[in-house]
């Protein structure tokens, strides 16, 4: 049933300031916003790694009732090659430590920030996530 992610929403209150930190992290420009053709986005999307997964950053004012405002919930890890290095990057760019840095055994470290937008961004190198990807 389930067959992978396909979109991570994060809620955000200044979705331009958004759009430019994730542009910077991730090297690369969103390639979907909408509703653009020069009005003000309320929604980037960006494409993001070895199976392009989309990484959507949604303007707060559309969240659902009740949807919480601190961070929380579950915590997608994103793979990453060198879990200490991508960590003391986002922390140089303004994110906030969650949870430090864990090895959970070998081939498997994790850690995860809050972002300057109030959302739980998790990194991880996980070994089977390279043996997938090498098949």
């Amino acid at each position: 049933m389930l067959r992978g992610p396909a979109t991570v929403n994060f809620w955000v209150d200044d979705p331009e300031a958004a759009k430019q930190w994730y542009a910077e992290l991730l090297g690369v420009e969103p390639y979907f916003e909408r509703p653009g053709n020069g009005q003000p986005a309320a929604y980037y999307e960006f494409r993001v790694g070895d199976y392009q997964s989309e990484l959507g950053l949604i303007d707060r004012r559309y969240a659902p009732p009740g949807a919480a405002v601190a961070p929380g919930g579950a915590i997608l890890h994103w793979h990453v090659d060198d879990v200490q290095a991508a960590l003391d990057r986002l922390l140089s760019m303004g994110a906030v430590p969650y949870q430090p840095l864990t090895e959970y055994g070998p081939g498997f470290v994790t850690a995860s920030v809050i972002d300057p937008f109030g959302n739980v961004l998790g990194i991880m190198y996980n070994r089977h996530y390279l043996e997938v990807l090498g098949r």
